[in-house]
């Protein structure tokens, strides 16, 4: 029996129409998309007859640091192996997360957390990477009587493979939220909308989701590729500079 880190956007609404499990929990920890993201996943929760539960951390956002915060600044364009990406970190965010989780599944008799975060991630978040998934399930392994585990289905896989799961299982994508700013429409250029339309747009699947930007997908990955490159390279200047000071 499990729970589910569910955040409402379409990687955890994949994994909730995947895995069915007992329990899915939200967290709202004052980012700019968590009321949106929320409103999402309790629709998909009540499609499939699954308890919901929200837990409300706003208080994080006077504590923490990130863009992606009510707190932060605005919230910036680009792909997400972008350094200024790093902007919409949230520090510890999936650490908490996964903790309260833990807590909440041993509780409810439950054995097994699962989280939706994907090999995308893992640019930018290092709350998302390997190395911290495997050392989370120790820690849950041991600090649990009930030995819970952490199941982190989406790891080595691409936004695109994680969408095309959900075309073979019927996910209605219409149900999900990815956009960091948090508005009723999505915006169309922060990253994670990105991703949304470059997913669907390497699958060929139609995107059902409506954006404000209307760039086109193709054009729109072309503009990031060179804008990701031209940062690599600036980076990659000053480093070489940097190393010629006496």
């Amino acid at each position: 029996m499990s729970l589910i880190i569910l955040s409402g956007g379409l990687d955890s609404t994949v994994a909730l129409y995947k895995f069915r499990p007992k329990l899915a929990v939200s967290f709202n920890y004052g980012s700019k998309h968590n009321d949106t993201e929320i409103a999402h996943a309790s629709i998909s929760c009540e499609k499939l007859g699954i308890e919901h539960l929200v837990v409300n951390m706003r208080f994080l956002g006077s504590l923490l640091k990130s863009d992606l915060l009510k707190s932060g600044g605005d919230i910036p364009e680009g792909h997400y192996a972008e350094p200024i990406m790093k902007r919409t970190v949230v520090p510890f965010r999936n650490g908490i997360m996964l903790s309260i989780a833990c807590g909440i599944a041993e509780s409810s008799g439950l054995t097994e957390v699962i989280i939706g975060n994907h090999s995308g991630d893992h640019a930018v978040y290092p709350d998302c990477r390997d190395g911290f998934i495997n050392a989370m399930e120790n820690a849950m392994l041991k600090g649990t009587y009930a030995g819970i585990r952490l199941k982190s289905p989406f790891l080595n896989l691409t936004k695109t493979e994680i969408t095309k799961l959900g075309i073979e299982i019927g996910v209605p994508f219409e149900d999900s939220y990815s956009c960091y700013n948090g508005e009723a429409t999505h915006c169309g250029r922060c990253s994670t909308c990105f991703e949304r339309r470059e997913a669907f747009y390497l699958t060929g699947f139609p995107d059902p989701t409506t954006y404000i930007d209307k760039t086109p997908i193709g054009e729109l990955i072309h503009e990031y590729t060179l804008l990701h490159a031209s940062s690599r390279t600036d980076g990659a200047v000053k480093e070489d500079s940097s190393s010629d000071i006496t």
